[in-house]
């Protein structure tokens, strides 16, 4: 349920709506817009009836809320949230923003020079994994925490966020100084203990899609998040697992704007993990920022075809700037714009 308060109520009328809520066993999340503060109680009630709120001082008026998803739905916040940076970087705004690097760190020399050249062509973030969940356990798994100092090196010397995937609870403390914003990968959207971790974390969580998974699935992760305290979530479709094989995974476009329209998070797209090839990785990205994405997660490697994973969905540095300057040109189309 969301109580919306007039926006001329006074701090004392907010404060016995949260009273009342709680002594009926609601938890309460509270937004303060720019008009007006709109409270959210969440529970299980179904005996509740919400005249009774309707009728107090200051009330505007109150929303039953049917999904399953309360924080994560746009009834909740009918603004789309922003998240915002440091370094003045907000996801969610009139920016697209870029996030671009390897798929792994696989050295300070390649990180280095991979940073300096997304961040040239307009890039505000820099991904890269130290941990790798692969499929078969004789891959690549990634360089752990040396991968994170040379990743935070790279990102500070190019004035770039960082941001990487964290698989277990476990890494969390040693994860928090390296990276501005902690990803949770498809194999883990459901990991419900991380997820609650997460939101007690407090940084931007990346949560990407799973694998199979539905859109209500998707916002019910976020939802753990949220309901342990951290709003700071960016949603990321990154492709789903389809009965097509001539890509690596279905990226699923018509996602961005039914998530538009349910929730107020903001999302990205991956098409490098949702189409696992480079040359469909341009027009997959100019199809997302037309569908309504706030950002892109796209792979760049300094030597794809050398790469220690993922090197066929890895974009050349070449391939990468004219995506960016086809970026620039489509953007304003759609109200956006792109560094």
């Amino acid at each position: 349920m969301v109580v919306v308060m007039q926006s001329e109520a006074s701090e004392e009328q907010i404060q016995t709506v949260i009273d009342r809520l709680v002594s009926l066993g609601f938890d309460i999340h509270r937004s303060t817009g720019a008009s007006h503060t709109v409270l959210g109680a969440v529970g299980v009630r179904p005996d509740f009836d919400a005249r009774e709120f309707e009728l107090l001082a200051g009330v505007r008026e109150v929303v039953r809320i049917t999904q399953p998803y309360k924080l994560a739905s746009r009834a909740f916040q009918p603004a789309g949230t922003i998240v915002e940076f440091a370094n003045g970087v907000r996801i969610g705004g009139p920016e697209v923003v870029v996030a671009a690097g390897p798929c792994a760190v696989e050295s300070q020399e390649q990180i280095g020079a991979i940073a300096a050249e997304v961040a040239k062509n307009g890039a505000r973030m820099l991904r890269g994994g130290a941990f790798k969940p692969r499929t078969s356990p004789y891959s690549f798994q990634g360089l752990g925490e040396q991968g994170l100092r040379w990743l935070r090196e790279a990102a500070e010397k190019n004035g770039l966020l960082a941001v990487s995937e964290i698989m277990d609870a476990s890494q969390m403390t040693m994860m928090l100084p390296y990276v501005d914003m902690l990803q949770v990968g498809a194999r883990n959207m459901q990991n419900y203990h991380l997820l609650r971790v997460l939101g007690a974390a407090g940084k931007p969580v990346l949560l990407k899609r799973g694998m199979s998974a539905t859109l209500e699935e998707l916002l019910l992760s976020a939802e753990y998040i949220m309901s342990s305290g951290n709003h700071k979530v960016i949603l990321c479709e990154r492709g789903i697992r389809t009965f097509e094989t001539s890509t690596r995974n279905t990226l699923d476009i018509a996602a961005i704007p039914v998530i538009k329209k349910l929730s107020h998070l903001p999302i990205l797209a991956d098409p490098s993990h949702g189409t696992g090839r480079r040359d469909k990785v341009p027009p997959m990205t100019l199809a997302a920022v037309a569908a309504g994405a706030d950002g892109l997660l796209l792979e760049v490697h300094n030597d794809p075809e050398k790469a220690l994973s993922d090197g066929a969905q890895s974009l050349f540095f070449e391939q990468f700037e004219k995506l960016m300057v086809q970026l620039r040109a489509l953007a304003p189309v759609v109200g956006r714009r792109v560094a």
